[in-house]
């Protein structure tokens, strides 16, 4: 094993590792990263992997992102000739695995792009000189000598539309980019330690896998055709090897539970155009925390069956429009325009149009054929921001909600009647939970909250898991918990039960401070506690976060909490 150090300032190291006979792993290691797709939050920093195979050939494999530039092509330069580069596999155009292409096929001029046929059209686009490519599918293979035979896989909407896996039958080895990934930086090259990547596996699979559980499904029954695979080198974190079975389970579980929900959303878009992936990407989480499942097609590159398929099936329809998508993804629109129902409901975004193109064309036909907007359109004409990614987070779970409210009516109505009202006479405190992490905030109505330690002060708090709130608050974020007073708290709590539009303020018209860990503090509140999330733990529904207390003041000595009393126990 080498590391490679880099800008001490920023931590930016290489390590190159031998994972099998005549395979290099080149993992870029980005320990302070906190942030990726903008609005997921990071603890542990990230990776970015790519790797050589040497064969009679020579194959690479991904490249890194842009601010590894010197390092990454040092490192290589130090593994191998560049001119012998005989293919570069582009797993997906992601700049975060393809940022350095244009440079090593300028140094590797002989070197062939193999990629899928949407991967090549978006290269074509950032690589200013011709080169040579050629777009592999499933079932295709090059053999590079050695007994190294690569064999491809199409794997479309993991995360991207455009991503394939390779997989090298001499060592069992299989390049999967960004599935089975997690973004935990580490100098362990391997899975050793589960305990200590399980949560960030966890996370990264709720946040990019999950909302495409059906192609993971169909992309992981190919994998299983391949043969024996001893390795899943991924695209971020550590590789797949001690626990790769237990993790294999864990994708293939979560997928199927996430795959047979009965309520699903069809989320139609361009890919590649401006910041749209990351939008839909965003509304599509929003989606998922409300338990809605959620399916990606590229409205320019899906066949119109695969379009007409999902739409007719759909529950609920997420489109998003743009300017380019407007006159060439028109077939598409048609189509999916042709199955729609009355019965579904639709919310439509837009990436840099006009004041009339392309989203109000389109929203008007909806109308028209009776299905109703589950929320108002989102229009971009800016850069996005982090608010920007929370609003279309919100507008996801608001229609997320809309679309399950019928089905949890039917489930609270199934419980025994003694059951549910034994259970609802236990009580519990009123409190809320303000949070606020870069430019964005949130609230929340809390009563699942209680001390759990005295060294250190800690207390525990559940969550459901269809809060907008929770990305606010993962391990190591900080919050303000405000303790309501009995005699006055009637007002903020019909404040902040109020349903909003999204990227409304949820702070407006209310009286607060802010707290040294730069939450708001509720300035009428009995008494207010900062607090950091050092623990966390999955259960059914919520999430159960152990808190330790930082600081802490009450404004009124003589004041009582309110409580809250239940009549049944099995809805709040």
């Amino acid at each position: 094993m080498v590391t490679i150090a880099g800008n001490i300032e920023h931590r930016l190291t290489i390590q190159t590792v031998e994972i099998a006979p005549n395979t290099t792993a080149i993992r870029c290691l980005d320990w302070d990263r906190d942030r990726f797709d903008i609005e997921f939050g990071l603890q542990n920093g990230t990776t970015y992997n790519s790797y050589l195979i040497r064969g009679e050939q020579t194959v690479l494999i991904d490249t890194s992102h842009q601010k590894f530039r010197q390092l990454y092509l040092d490192t290589l330069k130090g593994l191998i000739n560049l001119k012998s580069i005989d293919y570069i596999i582009v797993s997906h155009t992601e700049p975060d695995h393809s940022g350095l292409v244009e440079d090593v096929l300028r140094l590797a001029p002989r070197a062939t792009v193999l990629a899928s046929k949407v991967a090549l059209q978006f290269l074509e686009g950032l690589v200013h000189e011709p080169f040579s490519k050629r777009i592999v599918k499933s079932g295709d293979r090059i053999n590079i000598g050695k007994g190294h035979e690569i064999e491809f896989v199409s794997a479309p909407n993991l995360h991207w539309p455009d991503t394939i896996f390779s997989y090298d039958k001499k060592t069992e080895v299989i390049y999967t980019c960004d599935a089975f990934g997690m973004h935990f930086c580490d100098d362990r090259t391997f899975d050793e330690n589960l305990e200590a990547i399980e949560t960030d596996f966890r996370f990264y699979y709720d946040c990019l896998m999950g909302p495409n559980a059906r192609s993971l499904l169909n992309a992981m029954k190919k994998m299983n055709e391949l043969g024996n695979i001893k390795i899943i080198a991924n695209g971020h974190g550590p590789l797949l090897y001690h626990h790769l079975e237990v993790l294999k389970d864990c994708y293939h579980n979560w997928s199927q539970k996430q795959a047979k929900s009965e309520t699903t959303v069809g989320l139609f878009y361009v890919f590649g155009y401006g910041f749209s992936d990351h939008l839909a990407h965003a509304i599509g989480d929003g989606l998922q925390k409300a338990g809605v499942g959620v399916e990606v097609l590229d409205l320019n590159t899906a066949d119109i069956q695969e379009i007409q398929e999902l739409a007719g099936r759909a529950t609920g329809l997420i489109v998003g429009m743009s300017p380019t998508s407007a006159s060439t993804a028109q077939a598409a629109i048609s189509s999916l325009l042709a199955v729609a129902k009355n019965k579904q409901v639709v919310g439509l975004f837009e990436c840099y149009g006009g004041d009339d193109e392309p989203i109000d064309t389109l929203r008007r036909k909806f109308i028209d054929l009776g299905i109703k907007e589950a929320f108002t359109a989102i229009r971009i004409k800016e850069t996005p921001t982090a608010n920007t990614y929370k609003l279309c987070e919100d507008a996801g779970h608001d229609l997320g909600q809309l679309l399950i409210r019928e089905r949890n009516i039917k489930q609270i109505k199934s419980l025994d009647v003694n059951m549910e009202k034994a259970l609802g006479r236990l009580s519990n405190g009123l409190y809320i939970v303000t949070a606020k992490k870069g430019e964005t905030n949130g609230a929340m109505i809390a009563s699942w909250v209680v001390q759990a330690s005295l060294q250190p002060l800690g207390f525990t708090i559940a969550i459901a898991k269809d809060r907008g709130i929770d990305s606010l608050l993962q391990l190591g974020d900080r919050f303000v918990l405000n303790v309501l007073e009995e005699s006055n708290y009637q007002d903020l709590k019909k404040h902040f039960l109020k349903r909003l539009l999204p990227g409304t303020d949820r702070f407006t018209g209310v009286r607060t401070q802010i707290a040294k860990n730069g939450s708001p503090i509720l300035t009428d509140a009995l008494a207010y506690i900062e607090c950091e999330v050092v623990k966390t733990m999955e259960c059914s529904d919520h999430w159960i976060l152990y808190c330790v207390v930082e600081d802490g003041k009450v404004s009124n000595p003589d004041g009582l909490t309110a409580v809250r009393h239940r009549k049944v126990g099995n809805y709040y």
